[in-house]
Formats: C-alpha cells, sequence, structure tokens
C-alpha cells in the first residue's frame, strides 16, 4: 500500500518492500513520542500498495469460521515463550491471492497460542550460511484456538523471509518466540478505532476486528472504521470475512477499499487520497474515547503518522498530524 505527499513520491518510487496473557508473558511497544515537528498543511496520502478509496459493505453470506478447536483457555498449557524459541511444524498453506497465502502451524497437543489482542511473535529461520533472519509475524488465527496459529504472510522477491516461508512443505519448521505485545486491547479498549491498513498491514487490525466482533465478546458498542488500500482489487485480503463482519454490523463497522489500480466503474476515490479521505471516514482527532492505528510499509507509516522508531512510536507527523491528532490519539503498529 503506498500513502505519499507529493514531497515524497520520488522516494517512494525508489522504495521497494478473549483472555489475557500473564504480564510476564507479554512485553509492550513504547507509545510515548519524540515532539512532533511541524508538518505541511497541504499534505496528500498516495498509496504504497495502493489507493483509491471505495466504500464496501458486506454483500456476501459467506461467515468465516474456525474449522478446528476454538475452546476457552482455562488450564490450557502454552504453546509460546517469550524467552526462547520453540520450534513448530507447517502444517498447511492456503493461498489467498496470487502472492500471499494463510500458513497454518502446529501447536503440541493441547496447547494454545492465548496471544493477546493486539501482538505478534518474533520469527526465525536459520539458512545454511550466515546470521539467522529474524523478522516480526503477527497471528491470524482466534486467540482461543488450540493446536494450530495461523499467519497471512505475502511473498517479496525482494524479502529477506519471505521467499524462504513461501517455499516451506508441510512438515518443514521455523522457530518462533513471544508474545511482544503491541496495543493491549483488554486494557486498553476505545469506543470508536480508526484504522488505516495497508497490504498486510491488516493483520494487527484484523486481531482487533475480530476481537471486538466476536460472538462471545463483551465490546458490544465499540465501532470500528477501516480505510484499506491495496494495489489491485485481487489484492485484496479477507475481504470476504471484512465484508460479512460489515454486512453484520453496519452501525458498527465500515470498511472503506482503496486501490492503487483501480478497475474500470471503480465508484470511489482514484489515484491520490488526501486529508478529507481520512476525515470523512474516521473518527475526529477531538473525538472522546477514540484512537487511530496505522499499520502498513514504512513510506506508508510515514506519509500518514510520520516514521516509526524501531520498536518505539517515533514522533507523530504527516496527515494525522495536520488534521490535529495528539500522539495519544494515534498508534502505529
Amino acid at each position: 500500500m503506498r500513502f505519499a505527499t507529493p514531497a515524497l513520491t520520488g522516494a517512494l518510487r525508489a522504495a521497494n518492500p478473549t483472555y489475557r496473557m500473564a504480564a510476564q508473558h507479554a512485553r509492550t511497544f513504547a507509545t510515548e513520542t519524540a515532539a512532533p515537528k511541524k508538518g505541511n498543511t497541504g499534505l496528500w496520502l498516495a498509496l504504497f500498495a495502493g489507493v483509491a478509496g471505495g466504500i464496501a459493505y458486506n454483500q456476501t453470506k459467506t461467515t468465516v469460521k474456525a474449522d478446528v478447536p476454538v475452546v476457552a483457555q482455562e488450564n490450557r498449557p502454552l504453546a509460546f515463550n517469550p524467552k526462547e524459541f520453540v520450534s513448530l511444524k507447517l502444517k498447511q498453506v492456503t493461498p489467498i491471492t496470487h502472492d500471499t497465502a494463510v500458513y497454518r502451524f502446529d501447536l503440541p497437543e493441547g496447547h494454545t497460542g492465548n496471544l493477546p489482542v493486539a501482538s505478534c511473535v518474533i520469527v526465525k529461520h536459520q539458512p545454511e550460511e550466515g546470521k539467522p533472519i529474524i523478522r516480526p509475524y503477527t497471528p491470524t488465527s482466534p486467540q482461543e484456538s488450540v493446536g494450530y496459529v495461523e499467519f497471512v504472510i505475502k511473498k517479496y522477491d525482494t524479502g529477506k523471509l519471505t521467499p524462504q516461508i513461501a517455499s516451506m512443505q508441510p512438515g518443514d519448521s521455523l522457530d518462533f518466540k513471544g508474545p511482544i505485545v503491541k496495543y493491549h486491547w483488554d486494557e486498553k479498549p476505545k469506543a470508536h478505532v480508526g484504522m488505516i491498513a495497508g497490504g498486510t498491514g491488516i493483520t494487527p487490525m484484523l486481531q482487533v476486528i475480530r476481537r471486538v466482533f466476536a460472538e462471545d465478546s463483551q465490546d458490544k458498542k465499540t465501532k470500528i472504521s477501516l480505510i484499506f488500500g491495496n494495489q489491485t482489487e485481487q489484492d485484496i485480503l479477507l475481504k470476504d470475512e471484512l465484508d460479512t463482519i460489515a454486512k453484520e454490523h453496519p452501525d458498527r463497522f465500515k470498511v472503506v477499499y482503496a486501490l492503487d489500480k483501480a478497475p474500470e466503474g471503480w465508484n470511489g476515490v482514484s489515484g491520490y487520497v488526501t486529508s478529507e479521505v481520512v476525515k470523512a471516514h474516521l473518527p475526529a482527532a477531538d473525538e472522546e474515547d477514540s484512537i487511530i492505528f496505522v499499520c502498513g510499509p514504512p513510506p506508508m507509516v510515514k506519509s500518514i503518522a510520520g516514521p516509526k522508531n524501531k520498536m518505539e512510536q517515533g514522533e507523530l507527523d504527516g496527515i494525522l498530524k495536520e488534521l490535529g491528532y495528539t500522539k495519544e490519539k494515534v498508534f502505529k503498529f
């Protein structure tokens, strides 16, 4: 997903890329930021993996359900360890687009991931030569799932780890450590959540969306507004599920699809998205009990909310700064 201001366009063209875990098993990313710099009031937003907004509400009757056990967590052993890596075998690969698939890994029998919403795990691959390759990935399987964990992963030809993952066969193994808690929804729920996601940046958003709209959810009044950008309509990940939630909860969930290469007849905004798009679809900067989540390629995050500083939030900048949001109202995954 490509989000860019005109000033960033040249640089972007050169760029290429429910239950709570015990406190000792979690680490939270910092939310404090440095004093923000003055922004450009003419900031424009272009999608790194796509932009053109099209408001879409569910038109499908499909409901996404887990096809393996999803049960309560009491007294179930945890599969992940935040202090050391554990090896898990790949069980199944389910393609969902031409370059993205759901990868299901087996957990030990009777074990659960029970990863807090929203959190990630660290994945490690040791090549035959050289240093290990380590990257964070966000699980998309239900928090309560037993015996398996799933990830939505897109292959990048220039990526260091995704080509290796894409070449894996059932029975192959990867090492995992975690969880790392990014934003602890149980501790900091909000009445209205705005989301801006690009490509596989949808995965932490999906954790929150599934949690809020689960049948047994306690979040019966929370509203979520999502802007989800991709290059083409075929690149939109898990669209059926998002549309289903939108149809079942029209007063609480809205999704705006944004495409870089919009097909003929696309009735949304094509090409660039201005601050007007954010103002039209996400909670306002002064709305009480609200927050904006941002996740996607670094150029997108930078133009929307300023760059992250490694594991820290970094200073707030970009379009959200221009619209008057404060660092307390924005979280960058």
